[in-house]
């Protein structure tokens, strides 16, 4: 990691020089030599800050001098300390202004960081860190995660992750103090969404759980029974003590209303939510009315399919039968893991033919551990070298109400072309570009280059049967109605009750499925809107690049275009892309 090391280096070849100097000359050197910011070291000091700040990063990424022996410093005050930071690194950013250079190093750099500071002063009147706790989000859904993937090879790892084993207990009671404040500052959680947060946090009171499961990868005696005693003695009584103050306490006390407007300044916190995971300005309103119109041009898509395959069902039924008719649904949890399997080897297969920049590092498929909540999956990603695999942690249970319908699209998205191939592309650029291009990301860019790929792997033919092909409109449609569903939950008096039923009727998701995303809108305002949000933009632009460029346009040139300079904003995206379209038409003249 030279980028993370450069300002260490710095500092050691100073101290170097001056034992070898004079006390006068080294003195001499040091008051007059006067620091010069610029945008690289601005994003060096930040960047190296977050690590420190967030050490869970270094071990997901897995960069070797990241601080593994640590969680996260959950408290009030370390957030204020930070914020502190952010605003002055705002400040010193905002003042060396923008390169002129679309695409350089330092132009992408800036862009992200100026992104990344000033989204999160302007969301800072939402207070997440007070009330954020849901089945959905949560210290319960991130926290053990660290410890499925740390790794436990020699023994200084060993000790690291015994020191970090042994944070647990105090992170945990330090959420107990935030979400107690919360409460006596008029802020909270939905009931709803919490009501199950005990039960999902006493699951990691099974023997099958990631803190015990760290010590068996070991295969070492005594470090099995130095982390079983920190798991019995500490972190147990930590998750006991966190479900009972939720039953206890928080439940009680909880909001029963679900729209965001009512907490403290929650009508305020839902534009910049929007804004932040997007990274594009639309408002409620805009964001309803394009969820309105997608839907329908979707509802038009497979109704075409429906005529042509399927006997001209009706939509809505259809959409029910597909998650629980047999010949729709799977008969097994191996079925699950198999078709998806089969599903990755066919895409991995077909990337050369659309993408000329590829990852070296692959994808492995899990079923989701008991603990997690089961979506219908999520992506963990690989290392910065390539060597350890990403994860697509994948739903199985239950499998006669999971439909066969949906599995290629969510795969697709979480995988290859999607979450995958462009996450493991930005971390394996090396050089290239900073390393905050490389190890943030943001929804709007991150999601929507998800959702396109869905339509991608459609150009590739990578959809088996119509079953699949609706399974891809219906995923799309599930989008589009989280435009509707969010926006109407926040802003127009949704009730949850309303939100299912829109929902049920316009994609075949499972009930249970369904349940849990409108859940997810509840506890987690505005991110779901990034998904269409940013896929319409992307294709926008492709349709504005293919319009000008007409014969000259190439999809894998255009793409490397999208993913060569790792996580962009999606105005960044906009300018990169105009700025080639440009390029290639005064190199044609």
């Amino acid at each position: 990691m030279i980028r993370l090391l450069s300002h260490r280096v710095r500092i050691g070849l100073l101290m170097f020089c001056c034992g070898f100097l004079g006390p006068c000359q080294a003195s001499a050197l040091l008051d007059n030599e006067v620091p010069v910011q610029t945008i690289e070291t601005l994003a060096d000091e930040y960047v190296e800050a977050m690590l420190v700040r967030y050490p869970s990063l270094a071990t997901t990424y897995d960069i070797g001098t990241g601080d593994h022996d640590r969680l996260f410093d959950n408290s009030l005050a370390a957030l204020a300390l930070w914020q502190q930071k952010e605003d002055a690194w705002l400040s010193q950013l905002l003042a060396l202004g923008a390169p002129a250079m679309v695409g350089s190093r330092d132009w992408v750099t800036y862009g992200f960081l100026r992104e990344e500071l000033s989204s999160s002063k302007a969301t800072r009147i939402c207070r997440k860190e007070l009330w954020e706790t849901s089945t959905a989000t949560g210290w319960y859904t991130e926290v053990p995660f660290i410890f499925d993937i740390q790794s436990v090879v020699t023994q200084a790892e060993k000790v690291d992750a015994l020191a970090r084993l042994a944070a647990v207990d105090q992170y945990i009671d330090t959420e107990i103090g935030n979400l107690r404040l919360g409460l006596e500052l008029g802020y909270s959680a939905p009931r709803l969404t919490v009501e199950a947060v005990p039960a999902q946090v006493r699951s990691l009171l099974q023997e099958d759980n990631p803190f015990l499961n760290m010590g068996r990868r070991a295969a070492d005696e005594m470090f099995v029974q130095a982390v079983s005693q920190i798991y019995k003695n500490k972190i147990v009584p930590a998750l006991n003590r966190f479900a009972d103050f939720i039953e206890k306490e928080y439940l009680p006390a909880a909001r029963t209303e679900i729209a965001l407007s009512y907490n403290p300044d929650g009508a305020t916190c839902y534009p910049a939510l929007i804004r932040s995971f997007a990274t594009i300005s639309v408002t409620p309103a805009e964001v309803h009315r394009l969820g309105l119109k997608q839907v329908a041009v979707l509802r038009n898509e497979m109704t075409v399919i429906l005529e042509k395959h399927f006997g001209a069902e009706p939509l809505r039924e259809f959409l029910r039968r597909i998650n629980q008719a047999p010949e729709f649904t799977f008969r097994s949890e191996q079925a699950v893991l198999d078709y998806a399997v089969a599903s990755l080897d066919d895409a991995r297969s077909r990337m050369s033919e659309v993408f000329d920049l590829l990852p070296r590092a692959d994808v492995l498929i899990k079923p989701y551990p008991d603990f997690a909540a089961s979506g219908s999956g999520e992506y963990h990603p690989s290392s910065e070298d390539g060597k350890r695999p990403g994860i697509y942690y994948i739903a199985v249970r239950e499998p006669e109400q999971r439909t066969q319908a949906t599995q290629q699209s969510t795969l697709y998205h979480e995988t290859y072309p999607g979450h995958h191939l462009q996450g493991a592309i930005a971390l394996e650029l090396g050089d290239k570009v900073h390393d905050i291009a490389r190890y943030l990301w943001n929804s709007g860019y991150g999601e929507g280059w998800a959702l396109y790929a869905e339509r991608l792997a459609e150009e590739l033919n990578l959809y088996s049967r119509p079953l699949d092909k609706m399974g891809l409109l219906s995923d799309q449609s599930a989008r589009a109605v989280r435009l509707v569903i969010d926006s109407g939950i926040h802003t127009k008096g949704w009730s949850r009750q309303k939100a299912l039923e829109y929902m049920l009727n316009n994609c075949g998701w499972s009930r249970m499925d369904i349940e849990n995303e409108i859940d997810r809108y509840i506890s987690w305002p505005g991110q779901a809107n990034a998904y269409m949000l940013g896929m319409l933009e992307i294709k926008r632009l492709r349709h504005l690049a293919e319009a000008q460029l007409g014969e000259q346009f190439d999809l894998r040139t255009f793409h490397r275009r999208i993913l060569e300079n790792g996580s962009m904003t999606l105005p960044m995206v906009e300018q990169v892309v105009l700025n080639w379209v440009k390029q290639v038409r005064l190199e044609a003249d």
